[in-house]
């Protein structure tokens, strides 16, 4: 990417407030670091106070940005951004239309992709999340249950499971399924 198509991302990009980051000719803005270890591709961007260190690789069209913190073997790559306060560390993989924000944490062997997103508070421990019959159950936040595209609160999922596995075109025993699972989400949640 040449200064010219950074500029028609971020209109008041020059020369002297962004530099191409040695390993891989991504964009820095010169208000992020990121260590010489690390690996930005040439499409992929780094900028406000976000920090890039270790073996930590971004490329693709991936951006990362705000005070984000991205290290140790992480990969952050494809349409991804991580950004706001989120860290995202280990061996963790974030990829695809996927977005990591707010104070969020992906760490150890997690992987984020898709159109998923992870935000809200950070975890002490890695969030619930469980593989159904027809669609992923994930604790997107601390307090909302996501189903498939629906992001709500545990009591809205309680009352409204039977409606939304009729409208998404469910069976009677997948709706007894997911009734299930979101109970399991719900007494996990309490404790």
């Amino acid at each position: 990417m040449t200064i010219q198509q950074l500029q028609i991302i971020f209109s008041d990009a020059t020369i002297k407030t962004w530099h191409q980051h040695p390993n891989g000719n991504g964009w820095v803005e010169n208000t992020a670091t990121v260590e010489d270890t690390c690996y930005v591709a040439e499409d992929a961007q780094v900028f406000g106070d976000a920090r890039v260190f270790g073996d930590a690789r971004v490329f693709g069209d991936a951006r990362v940005f705000g005070d984000a913190r991205v290290f140790g073997d992480a990969l952050v790559y494809g349409d991804a951004r991580v950004y706001g306060d989120a860290r995202v560390y280990g061996d963790a993989r974030v990829f695809g239309d996927a977005q990591v924000y707010g104070d969020a944490w992906v760490f150890g062997d997690a992987q984020v992709y898709g159109d998923a997103q992870v935000y809200g508070d950070a975890w002490e421990f890695s969030p619930l999340q469980i593989q159904g019959s027809r669609h992923f159950l994930n604790m997107a936040t601390k307090t909302k249950l996501q189903i498939g595209c629906y992001c709500e609160t545990l009591p809205w999922w309680l009352e409204n499971y039977q409606i939304i596995g009729e409208k998404n075109g469910y069976t009677p025993k997948q709706i007894e399924e997911y009734k299930i699972l979101i109970n399991t989400f719900s007494a996990l949640n309490s404790k």
